[in-house]
């Protein structure tokens, strides 16, 4: 495994974090518990010591299941869950989608059940899911403050936030951590991913495996169920999208091959070498797939493999 140091954390984290919105079993097929602690343990034993974790995930399953993978190693991972999101229904969009919420009664109420959840006393990092413009970010950074001060998280930070909405969180001076989806075939994040990395916020790139498109498992677009989280918050299995990824998957096939590896570990070694992140983050809920994410670090692509790489990818975003 390989580790970066991240002076604003006090500590070194693995390039790759285990994400666990699949481990909430609902929207992404076939998922058992008992595979889930299985990979979560299988994971740590290998270097990864960041857990990534929600409590919309499952309606809190995910969580459940990572405060009984965790029971007697809690202290070997940094363990990130988030708030600011409800949800009526575990899938499904519309009125029963997600709804944002990051008021403090909001923020402070869900911390209290997440930790009941993952059996802690403590997060070590707290993150706002989604941006909510009906509340000033004024009073979601005093919460978050006061959860520091009571010693309940240890850092706090943001996902998916628009450019002008993270620069005017920065200002709460609340920004430890920012989280947005990057990788080969998403790179809409970039700037404000090098902007914070340059500042010294921890920087989390999730969807690195492009929903699973990109360990070239699919070669012909999927029958998903119609709330498959893969194609639903995902645009990459889209007719179009879709055929446009497939010139990318043979480069990755090509560099794969001259490194003897899966097509999976190129995509998440390119993001969690990309020198504007600290953490990729993948999803995972099998020891066989965990096994290839870590393998992922254990070998580095060439400078002219990054630039093929690119370019290829710059061609399946047109």
């Amino acid at each position: 495994m390989k580790y970066k140091k991240i002076d604003r954390l006090g500590i070194e984290i693995s390039s790759i974090a285990l994400g666990t919105w699949g481990i909430g079993a609902a929207g992404w097929g076939d998922v058992k518990d008992s595979e889930s602690i299985d990979t979560i343990r299988y994971m740590i034993e290998r270097g990864v010591n960041v857990i990534d974790t929600a409590p919309v995930y499952g309606l809190g399953h995910a969580e459940e299941i990572v405060g009984q993978a965790l029971k007697g190693i809690r202290d070997k991972v940094f363990l990130i869950s988030k708030c600011g999101i409800t949800r009526k229904k575990a899938t499904g969009f519309g009125k029963d989608g997600p709804v944002r919420d990051s008021s403090p009664e909001m923020i402070l109420s869900q911390v209290e059940e997440s930790l009941q959840r993952l059996q802690t006393d403590h997060l070590d990092a707290l993150l706002i899911h989604w941006p909510d413009v009906n509340t000033p970010f004024a009073e979601t950074a005093q919460a978050l403050k006061k959860l520091k001060e009571e010693g309940k998280i240890r850092f706090s930070g943001i996902c998916n936030f628009e450019d002008s909405q993270i620069d005017e969180f920065a200002l709460t001076g609340e920004l430890d951590i920012a989280q947005y989806q990057y990788s080969l075939l998403e790179k809409k994040w970039s700037r404000n991913l090098h902007k914070y990395a340059q500042q010294g916020v921890a920087t989390m790139a999730y969807g690195a495996l492009g929903g699973g498109i990109l360990t070239g498992a699919f070669r012909k677009i999927p029958d998903f169920a119609a709330d498959d989280m893969r194609l639903n918050f995902y645009p990459f299995f889209k007719p179009e999208r879709f055929e446009k990824t497939m010139p990318l998957l043979d480069v990755m096939e090509q560099i794969a091959q001259a490194h003897g590896v899966p097509i999976g570990e190129v995509a998440l070694n390119y993001t969690a070498s990309h020198p504007d992140i600290s953490m990729a983050l993948v999803g995972c809920s099998k020891p066989h797939h965990a096994k290839m994410n870590c393998d992922a670090m254990d070998w580095q692509m060439t400078k002219e493999e990054r630039e093929v790489l690119e370019q290829a990818a710059e061609k399946a975003g047109e």
